[in-house]
């Protein structure tokens, strides 16, 4: 289905604007554009972009800009909890690999960090990139190992 193919009633019809056709018309003379300035040029709407003060300094050049952020250089990590590990019944090693495998991660490039939310039921080697101290403290709890990997 096309929208200009739609056969409407003349009554949902909105009429073009008529510019121009003299003074009776409403929009006559100036074309509803008032006298000179520059809206009343053509391809006014075109030269305007965000921020443009007609000339004038622009208000982001007046503000100073200082300080420094560290942004760029933080390390973001997908989140993967132990109750989401508990779910999918695992035996042996459980890796980066596995958990990609298993859609716990969706990203292959993001580091792995394990989170403490939930418990472990049996002893298992979970190998990821960070883990939380809670974390941590559960695998070893159970009898398990958490192993830290290198990020690629």
């Amino acid at each position: 289905m096309d929208l200009k193919k739609l056969n409407l009633p003349k009554r949902f019809r909105r009429k073009t604007k008529r510019l121009g056709l003299g003074i009776g018309s409403g929009t006559g003379k100036t074309a509803g554009k008032g006298h000179k300035g520059q809206r009343a040029r053509s391809g006014a709407k075109r030269g305007r972009r965000t921020g443009f003060s007609g000339g004038q300094l622009p208000l982001f050049r007046h503000i100073p800009k200082i300080g420094f952020s560290n942004k760029q250089f933080k390390t973001e990590y997908q989140v993967v909890n132990l109750a989401a590990i508990e779910a999918i019944e695992w035996n042996g090693d459980v890796g980066p690999a596995e958990m990609r495998e298993k859609r716990l991660v969706r990203r292959g490039s993001m580091p792995i960090k394990v989170l403490g939310e939930g418990d472990l039921s049996k002893a298992m080697v979970i190998r990821a990139h960070k883990f939380s101290q809670s974390a941590a403290n559960k695998i070893t709890a159970s009898g398990g190992t958490a192993e830290v990997v290198k990020c690629d």
